[in-house]
């Protein structure tokens, strides 16, 4: 296992109150990522100029795919809405999870046939960004077809989060960040269907497993949310790197620049203690690194 030694750079002092839902669009070179308390937002930077625009919602929103047509899927607080970046409209689409009213949304990700990967939690955010208590494991796991079809895939889940799939498609990722558990299953991509639940690695070393990305070899780099890094997992769950980043709260990342080759980090800096602010003062800001190895570009929406 290595430590350290890799050179990580705020890429944009964001400040985000609770920076997530990060993806790259290979397409426009731009990097996208959210902040989910409220009045919560969606940043869009393009890297290579500095050029920045952030849209403000009354809804939490917390994942985000690309669609065909520009507009963008976005997982929230009650449900999935589309997202028009040139109107800046936002239109609600599918309610998810209806019969559980104390959930919200959590994080999301597209398989390569494009069907939508929705975790909610119970909801621990309050109206002014208080943090409201998790007392139950009452998460689930969806999974949203082109057509708009919910199906639940997984249920007793403290709080959703870091779906991703191996480069081979074979191997669906899932991880609970409350129980401290990154899950594999096997995946059969033409169905849809995962099976064979295991787990990958529940170290608590580290924090706990926030949003995850897989490399070009296969492994799983997890956000590691009180654990200030990220770790890069083997197929067999070892820890293979971890990287520290200069924010307590890591929450996301994803593989973007031109040639994929660059690991963007989003952080939170909500509720973190004033000590650890001047400590780390640039907590809630966007980082990046070169993790020596490539990886893909987030899959985008069928629908």
């Amino acid at each position: 296992m290595t430590t350290g030694s890799i050179p990580v750079t705020c890429l944009l002092d964001s400040r985000d109150k609770l920076g997530e839902g990060c993806f790259w669009d290979a397409a426009t070179q731009n990097l996208w990522w959210l902040d989910i308390i409220l009045p919560s937002a969606i940043h869009c930077l393009h890297v290579a100029t500095g050029a920045r625009r952030t849209w403000q919602f009354d809804e939490m929103v917390t994942a985000m795919a690309r669609r065909r047509d520009g507009t963008i899927l976005v997982g929230a607080h009650k449900g999935l809405n589309i997202f028009n970046p040139v109107t800046g409209a936002m239109t609600q689409w599918r309610a998810v999870d209806p019969d559980t009213p104390g959930n919200r949304g959590n994080d999301g990700a597209c398989d390569a046939h494009g069907r939508f990967w929705f975790g909610t939690m119970m909801n621990n955010i309050g109206p002014a960004g208080e943090d409201l208590p998790i007392t139950a494991a009452t998460g689930k796991l969806f999974r949203i077809a082109a057509d708009g079809t919910i199906t639940v895939m997984e249920t007793n889940v403290g709080v959703s989060n870091g779906p991703c799939w191996s480069p081979d498609n074979r191997t669906f990722y899932f991880s609970d960040s409350m129980a401290q558990i990154i899950w594999a299953y096997d995946f059969d991509l033409d169905s849809g269907t995962i099976s064979n639940r295991r787990v990958l690695n529940d170290s608590k070393a580290h924090g706990y497993p926030d949003g995850a990305t897989v490399d070009a070899e296969g492994c799983v780099w997890s956000a590691r949310w009180e654990g200030s890094c990220v770790l890069r997992i083997d197929p067999r769950g070892r820890i293979d790197r971890v990287v520290p980043i200069p924010a307590r709260r890591v929450t996301n990342v994803c593989f973007g620049g031109p040639k994929l080759d660059t690991l963007y980090v989003t952080s939170s800096r909500q509720h973190v203690p004033d000590v650890a602010l001047r400590e780390q003062p640039l907590q809630g800001g966007v980082f990046c690194f070169d993790p020596g190895v490539t990886g893909f570009e987030k899959h985008g929406f069928a629908g």
